[in-house]
């Protein structure tokens, strides 16, 4: 370990070891213990990293035998965000508390916050010098005292401002659904290329899940590679006319992915911060139009109609200060889309309806209304946009032959069967996604949810009602055991009291 002078303080210098670990997002680097005690570095706390004019914050976790004195372990991930090779020096010091925490505890206290503080919050957010703690906070003074208008134009402006843009020379178009209800992630698989199929620009960025058992992300991923770099996406756009892929790995209103992960773990979804989070993503890859689906029902993110219309009141006066034209979908989200729940089993329902030209109602209908084209229908039904899809699988490095039956799903499962004769009343989202994740969805590709049944539904004594899948035997049980006491389906017999009794 050597010094860099310059000023009043000496920064040490370590040389860079390179771990192959993924710490699933989290900026973590590991320091011998002796170098700690020596700088008065303790373990949880954060230290900034400098090379020439690049600089990120960290935090330190500590070490006497996987790295020697002098050295710091980064993981892969964090060197080449540095470009740092190994045995490079780097220059480690303890990192002081930013100013934008005092901006984050002035929002939990109720208070407005200027563009300025807004953007000193996003700015420490991307370099790593706020951590989860800082974002939870920050989200939850969101889920608590929201934001107002000016304020949320700000936030989005700079989750932009701080990442890569994306242009094109035509208009480009997407659609977005807010998502919330069990099955919903396939539903851009077959309206992206029913819009690609018409000649319209479509080059949607989709994220993964953050409560529910699949994001599109996760479900495209099961047929094709999402993750791009925005000149990779941006030729394969121009290919296709449609794309449909991961926006983390593009690096753009990289904010947002670091927000979808404390998010993850909180289960919280804060709709100040996810119309900011939706709204920047489309400005920055260059939208011009877009539909956003915002599903209503018991169970759903939205659950009645009024909140939606607040909702969609709040994109649209958003995206005019933007200059995105928009218009909002309020669609049904009574009950799970399709019949499946999961990344594998959803990319199967999905592929499967664009070779047949036809499938689940509630999936088939709600993909050709959110496509928005008078002739979706015709292009749904006579294989057009199924040609299209492939096309996209193939440019996206998926196997364009591939079927239906040749996705994988876990291979472990338990099927539930109706205890008695009687009519479906009702399907409850939150118990089947809670279900599905117990099983492992969406992490795990395969585990999810076949339904057999909606509301509505006469079913006998035996009958299936649901299968869950898991690629666990831990997983399943646990999903099993969780399906017991929920009870996600219900049934009530035709004649339900008799007077007298």
């Amino acid at each position: 370990m050597s010094e860099l002078r310059g000023g009043v303080a000496s920064v040490p210098l370590f040389k860079v070891k390179i771990l192959d670990v993924d710490f699933g997002g989290i900026r973590q680097v590991i320091l011998n213990v002796e170098d700690a005690t020596e700088r008065v570095i303790k373990a949880g706390e954060r230290v900034r990293l400098s090379k020439g004019d690049r600089v990120c914050t960290a935090s330190v976790a500590l070490s006497s035998t996987i790295v020697s004195p002098g050295e710091i372990l980064l993981p892969k991930s964090l060197a080449e965000e540095l470009k740092v090779l190994e045995g490079d020096l780097i220059g480690v010091r303890v990192a002081e508390t930013p100013q934008s925490a005092l901006f984050i505890k002035k929002k939990l206290l109720g208070s407005k916050l200027s563009p300025e503080e807004i953007r000193a919050i996003i700015r420490d957010i991307v370099d790593g010098s706020l951590g989860d703690g800082e974002i939870a906070a920050f989200l939850s003074a969101q889920e608590i005292h929201g934001l107002t208008i000016d304020e949320l134009e700000s936030l989005t402006r700079a989750m932009v401002d701080t990442g890569a843009r994306i242009e094109f020379d035509e208009s480009a178009y997407d659609e977005h659904s807010i998502g919330g209800v069990p099955g919903n992630s396939k539903v851009a698989l077959i309206a992206v290329p029913i819009v690609a199929s018409a000649g319209l620009l479509i080059p949607k960025t989709s994220s993964r899940a953050i409560t529910s058992p699949a994001g599109t992300a996760d479900t495209m991923e099961v047929l094709a590679n999402v993750e791009f770099t925005p000149e990779e996406l941006k030729e394969i756009a121009l290919k296709t006319k449609g794309v449909i892929a991961w926006g983390g790995s593009l690096n753009i209103a990289p904010a947002d992915d670091i927000f979808i992960r404390v998010e993850n773990k909180l289960m919280l979804d804060p709709p100040t911060q996810m119309v900011a989070s939706i709204l920047a993503k489309k400005l920055a890859i260059g939208i011009n139009v877009a539909i956003i689906d915002i599903p209503v029902g018991k169970g759903a993110k939205v659950e009645d109609m009024k909140r939606a219309e607040e909702l969609s009141r709040i994109f649209i006066e958003q995206s005019g200060r933007l200059g995105i034209r928009l218009k909002c979908a309020i669609s049904y989200g009574g009950q799970p889309i399709g019949y499946t729940i999961g990344p594998a089993l959803e990319a199967k329902e999905a592929l499967q309806t664009l070779v047949d030209g036809k499938g689940a109602g509630s999936l088939v209908e709600k993909a050709i209304g959110i496509a928005g084209i008078s002739l979706a229908r015709k292009l749904l039904e006579g294989g057009v946009a199924y040609e299209k899809f492939k096309e996209i699988i193939e440019a996206q490095g998926g196997d364009p032959k591939v079927k239906p039956e040749d996705l994988p799903i876990g291979d472990k499962h338990v099927t539930i069967e109706a205890p008695t004769d009687g009519y479906v009343t009702h399907v409850d989202n939150t118990a089947l996604t809670l279900i599905a994740r117990a099983a492992g969805a969406p992490i795990d590709k395969g585990a999810g949810i076949k339904l057999y049944v909606k509301a509505g539904s006469k079913v006998k004594s035996g009958e299936k009602l649901f299968t869950i899948y898991s690629e666990s035997s831990v997983k399943l049980a646990y999903a099993h055991s969780l399906a017991q006491r929920l009870h996600p389906i219900t049934l009530e017999g035709m004649i339900l009291r008799t007077i007298p009794e």
